[in-house]
Order: structure tokens, then sequence, then C-alpha cells
């Protein structure tokens, strides 16, 4: 969202964006206040904070426009954790005494 010297930049995406963090933390509180299992709750919660988190992503730091970056950045993400839950599956029989 570069402009250029003498142009006004358009604020009118971050007020949006403001306003809709504000909801969605005022829908937080709500829903912490509701009966849920807790399961349920944590769930719930970590939905809304995850499109809180990409709200933040995406407008203030600007990530939209890196698009290709984020892509691998999530790929590489995604093997990784593969690769941490896999390790201890393959090493489940395998010990070692000292």
């Amino acid at each position: 969202m570069a402009h250029t010297l003498g142009e006004k930049p358009n604020v009118r995406p971050y007020i949006l964006v403001f306003v809709a963090l504000m909801v969605l933390t005022l829908i937080t509180v709500a829903v912490s206040y509701l009966d849920l299992p807790t399961g349920q709750a944590i769930a719930l919660a970590l939905f809304i904070a995850s499109i809180k988190g990409s709200l933040v992503a995406c407008y203030f730091m600007h990530l939209m426009d890196e698009k290709r970056l984020i892509l691998w950045t999530m790929l590489l993400s995604a093997l990784f954790f593969l690769f941490v839950l896999i390790i201890p599956t393959i090493t489940a029989g395998n010990t070692i005494t000292l």
C-alpha cells in the first residue's frame, strides 16, 4: 500500500480491520461466558484467535502482498510439523541404556 508524496494514504482498510478485531475480541469474551465443555471452548477460542492473527498478519504486517513467500513458509512449517510427529513413532521401540 505504498503511496507517493502528496497522495493521502487509504486508511479505510486499517480502520475496518481494527473494528473487526474489536468485534472478534467482544465475541471471544462473550464465548468465555458460555458453559461449553473445555475442549469445545478451547477449539472455539483458537479458531477466533487464528482469525484475529490472520487479520493482523495480512493487513498490519502487509503480508497479503507476499503470497509466494507465505506459501513456502507454510509448506516448510507443515513438513517440519510432520517430521516432529513422525520421529517419536519411528524411534518408539529404540531405547538407549547408559
